[in-house]
């Protein structure tokens, strides 16, 4: 990685006559300064490439109207919906930036430093999109600036921004100073842009400020058709991500669950924009820690693998699905027993995902089964009401059965409680069904036959208009299948 020949841009400044300001030397940097002939002579002789056959994106329409059902809810406020800012790694390195899910679903763009504000106007709003324009010629601050166009790429233009995002682009570096001057009310959503915050400081409430952001979280509760499809190109990629894991499974073994990780990331780099989450690849009892996603462990013939891995859509859009797989390609009699009640626990929370059901069902009937078996087998003492009704189950199955899906894994994490796990399910939502059992090594309670032996399995699904559909339905599910297709992909 080359060394930057200056420190990071400075903060976005507060006026226009900041921008002046010079571009400050590396403390280190092996250059002592720019002379001003070479000033001048970076200035000049460049081709102009602006770019003027721009098409909108995709989702155009799609964010318009999410806009549109925004300024409903909102009539007569300005609305404030930042994408984020660069957060630091170490020293002068930056972490991949992520534009905040609210932004991204209502502009489509994805650039750090953007924030998209709702005037009010008349009976509804003005939109405008503010962003960074393409770094400054003039100034030196293409060539010279850590964030500049030679160092991390060019920037659209805010012309070539209007055309792609079908919204008026402005300087975002002007825009701090207009809130600040500006009148009426204000809501912003926050936790994004300490500057923009700051600039509304005086005008916002920490309650106003969250019913904005429920309502952006409930407004994603149910998918449109872009969506659906999205979340579709997620799924797919993500089944061939666990394809190629099966058919290295001996480098796996070789080296250790770090080599799984590796070989779904080349996946979802190549397919999308990134994983959609840490990536989950426990061998043996690692599969009993519900998020271990360190994957330093061994991985051995004769245990299992617990795979929960997701790709990301180039729009943000991520998959999450989990199967536990035999590394050997075959089932020993005790993985089988418990791989088959917790398959028959997903069928039926699979089978309770209906529109007009209540959000909780299909977890009541995953609970079900698995609380029969467990009583079944002797772990915990029955009848079966009585075990779910103390909840004495969930020493084995630890979590909720399922979760809604979209751009963040656990999507609409701020909806309220009665518009979510105490809503009802309607056409267009996504959600994961994910039962599992999990016997830890240490638990004494369970035969020693049991422990260290964890299986999860999870399927994304989406309701329609008569029932469901599995998304991830590519993904063998039934113990014989998984051994069946592991075989064929093993050769």
């Amino acid at each position: 990685m080359a060394e930057e020949l200056t420190p990071e841009t400075p903060e976005t400044p507060e006026t226009p006559e900041e921008t002046e300001e010079p571009i400050k030397q590396r403390k280190n940097g092996l250059y002592p300064g720019v002379s001003d002939e070479l000033a001048e002579n970076m200035k000049s002789g460049w081709a102009d490439t602006e770019l003027h056959d721009l098409e909108p994106i995709a989702q155009a329409a799609e964010t318009a109207a999410r806009r549109a059902a925004l300024s409903a809810r909102f009539p007569g406020e300005r609305l404030v919906i930042p994408a984020g800012n660069l957060k630091t790694r170490s020293n002068d390195t930056e972490y991949p930036f992520r534009a905040s899910v609210e932004y991204a679903y209502l502009t489509g763009n994805q650039t750090e430093d953007g924030v998209l504000v709702l005037e009010p106007r008349g009976e509804g709003h003005e939109a405008t999109i503010h962003l960074l324009p393409r770094s400054d010629r003039e100034n030196g601050e293409f060539w010279l600036s850590g964030q500049g166009e030679l160092w991390v790429g060019r920037r659209h233009s805010l012309n070539e921004a209007q055309k792609r995002y079908g919204i008026p682009a402005a300087d975002v570096r002007e825009l701090p100073g207009a809130l600040r001057e500006a009148t009426g009310p204000v809501r912003v959503v926050r936790g994004y842009d300490a500057g923009i915050e700051a600039a509304l400081t005086d005008k916002v409430t920490a309650e106003r400020d969250e019913e904005l952001r429920v309502f952006l979280s409930e407004t994603r509760l149910v998918k449109d058709a872009f969506e659906v499809g999205e979340l579709q190109k997620a799924v797919d990629s993500t089944v061939r991500g666990f394809e190629d894991v099966v058919r290295v499974l001996d480098k796996a073994e070789a080296t250790s669950e770090r080599y799984i990780e590796g070989t779904f990331f080349l996946r979802a780099r190549v397919e999308g924009n990134d994983i959609g989450y840490g990536t989950i690849a426990a061998a043996g009892a690692h599969a009993c820690t519900l998020h271990w996603v360190r994957n330093d462990g061994p991985v051995r013939s004769g245990e299992l693998l617990l795979l929960d891995a997701g790709v990301e859509t180039h729009t943000y859009y991520t998959a999450d699905v989990t199967r536990t797989l035999p590394v050997s390609g075959r089932y020993t009699e005790i993985q089988k027993k418990i791989y088959d009640a917790v398959y028959d626990a997903q069928e039926a929370g699979i089978a309770a995902v209906v529109p007009g059901a209540k959000y909780r069902d299909f977890h009541d009937a995953a609970q079900r089964v698995l609380t029969e078996r467990l009583v079944e087998w002797g772990l915990v003492e029955g009848p079966v009401e009585r075990v779910l009704e103390l909840g004495l189950q969930r020493r084995w199955t630890l979590h909720g059965t399922g979760h809604m899906l979209g751009l963040d894994v656990h999507d609409c994490a701020a909806a309220r409680v009665e518009s979510y796990v105490d809503g009802t399910l309607e056409p267009g939502m996504v959600l994961t069904v994910e039962p599992g059992l999990y016997f830890q090594a240490d638990d004494l309670t369970v035969p020693e036959e049991y422990r260290g032996i964890g299986v999860r399995i999870e399927d994304d699904i989406l309701v329609t208009e008569d029932g469901q559909r599995n998304l991830s339905a590519g993904l063998p599910r039934r113990s014989g299948e998984v051994e069946s297709w592991m075989a064929s992909l093993k050769g």
